[in-house]
């Protein structure tokens, strides 16, 4: 089984990684392809730059539990006291504190002010944090500020004299196959070099909302998170983070943060203490070619906007249920997971233009952009309705019977007062409703985009859409807390 793992905390054992260059054979009467060689040799460009990547080490006082069974003697036997005295002790000794020691890399980006930057699992939760420097200095750090979500910390450090440092370049111009060159401290084995090329870019591997990932083969291991990964001119394009494993060393798969995101981010922690980042305000969902081929599109791009955060940005500039996002702030939106990086870098306050795609036109918006919303808000739940008594009416659609939604089914299914549509009273096994997970309490409050409140409603658009020669029905359903989620349906002849 592979796992993924912070470079922190992988176990025992060393990749290799092999590298090499294929020269292509001159064809007769044609001129000879030129190769394209990587560095022949780089300590002239790491000798430069080794006293500005540090180790960190950092303390941590842990209550250590341990609680030892007592072993069943007989009563008065001779052993009960010795046994009774030597294991209350070893438990008394158990509970005391302890102190615990990890390891890991960083690098200096400003000399004058002491400012180093690392991961943040590295230094989370720490007691005390001591970088180390290559020539055998050591000083205390404290923490400026740290990003979660990214993984990066950035700490200060009170030096004598300016340190060694080192700057950031542009990893936006990174190309798969460039080189690279790591430095950290794997193992605990301080000033370690390595070198690799891009193996890959844009990787997610599921660490937060915002990854984007460089891939490298550069060895990667223990102790090298929060280390630099530099280009051939010697600029930073990269911190260190994870690496996938089976055994916990290196096997030539390593992932660095690109510092396209690492620089907007430290930048942000240097000034406040904290990521100030855009808001728009919507919950999204991937463009998929059901989706896409229901609506109408040619292809399966953009984010779909499955509901809208109430008094938000996007409420306000007019953005609706069943958008789909296709350019924001003048850059193409490609899939679902690039719009909350291209909000959260965009500056707050900032009017943006953002072009959706609503029932097959293209509408321009103007949002002015909030700022994230960190916490959790209590929802408060709103009371009453005052319907009146009236027939059920019921139909049955794709293997879902519809029916009206009454006092006695927001009752039965938890049904919020403010969710409005047509009750999915119940799902027939094998439909094309349960494959796409329908589920009876759920609530059709669109049906292609058209506002439906009756199971009539429901069938009168699914007939236009067959009418329409659409291969299937997207509906925009709702659960009894009112959130949303869009469901693209087969239409069965």
């Amino acid at each position: 089984m592979v796992s993924l793992f912070s470079a922190k905390f992988l176990g025992r054992g060393l990749g290799a990684v092999a590298l090499a260059v294929a020269v292509g054979a001159s064809l007769v009467g044609a001129p000879a392809p030129v190769a394209a060689h990587g560095p022949d040799s780089i300590p002239d460009l790491a000798e430069g730059l080794l006293d500005a990547v540090v180790n960190i080490s950092t303390a941590q006082t842990v209550k250590a539990q341990r609680s030892v069974p007592l072993p069943q003697v007989p009563e008065g036997s001779p052993f009960q006291e010795f046994f009774d005295e030597f294991f209350n002790r070893q438990n008394k000794d158990g509970d005391q504190p302890r102190r615990v020691q990890s390891l890991g890399s960083g690098f200096v980006i400003d000399g004058n002010e002491g400012i180093v930057v690392t991961n943040n699992h590295v230094i989370e939760d720490a007691d005390e944090i001591t970088v180390n420097f290559n020539d055998g200095t050591k000083l205390e750090a404290e923490v400026l500020g740290t990003d979660t979500k990214t993984d990066i910390a950035v700490l200060k450090v009170k030096p004598q004299t300016p340190l060694k440092d080192v700057h950031f370049g542009d990893s936006e111009t990174m190309r798969v196959g460039d080189w690279v060159m790591a430095i950290g401290n794997p193992f605990g084995l301080g000033g370690t070099v390595t070198t690799g090329i891009v193996s890959a870019r844009n990787r997610d591997i599921n660490s937060g909302p915002y990854d984007n990932y460089l891939q490298t083969d550069a060895s990667i291991n223990r102790g090298n998170s929060g280390g630099p990964l530099f280009n051939q001119e010697g600029e930073v394009i990269g911190i260190n983070t994870a690496i996938i494993s089976p055994s916990g060393g290196s096997i030539g798969i390593g992932f660095a943060i690109p510092s396209h995101t690492a620089m907007r981010v430290i930048d942000q922690l240097r000034q406040f203490g904290e990521t100030r980042r855009g808001w728009l305000g919507v919950r999204i969902q991937e463009v998929t070619d059901e989706i896409a081929e229901s609506l109408g599109m040619a292809k399966s791009e953009g984010a779909l906007v499955a509901g809208v955060t109430e008094d938000g940005p996007a409420e306000a500039a007019g953005l609706q249920p069943g958008d789909v996002v296709l350019r924001f702030d003048g850059q193409v939106v490609p899939t679902m997971r690039d719009l909350p990086r291209m909000v959260a870098d965009t500056t707050i306050g900032k009017e943006v233009e953002v072009v959706v795609l609503r029932k097959g036109e293209e509408v321009i918006l103007k949002v002015t952009l909030g700022r994230l919303e960190e916490a959790e808000v209590a929802e408060s739940a709103e009371s009453s309705t005052n319907e009146q008594a009236a027939p059920v009416r019921k139909e049955t659609l794709l293997g879902m019977e519809l029916s009206d939604l009454t006092d006695e089914a927001r009752a039965k299914f938890s049904i919020e007062a403010d969710v409005k549509g047509v009750l999915v009273a119940n799902v027939e096994d094998g439909s094309v409703a349960q494959e796409k997970r329908v589920q009876a309490g759920d609530v059709i409050v669109e049906v292609a985009q058209e506002p439906v409140a009756s199971p009539a409603d429901v069938v009168d658009q699914v007939e236009k859409l067959k009418k329409e020669d659409r291969k299937s029905a997207l509906l925009l359903l709702s659960n009894g807390r009112g959130e949303l989620r869009f469901v693209p349906l087969r239409i069965e002849e």
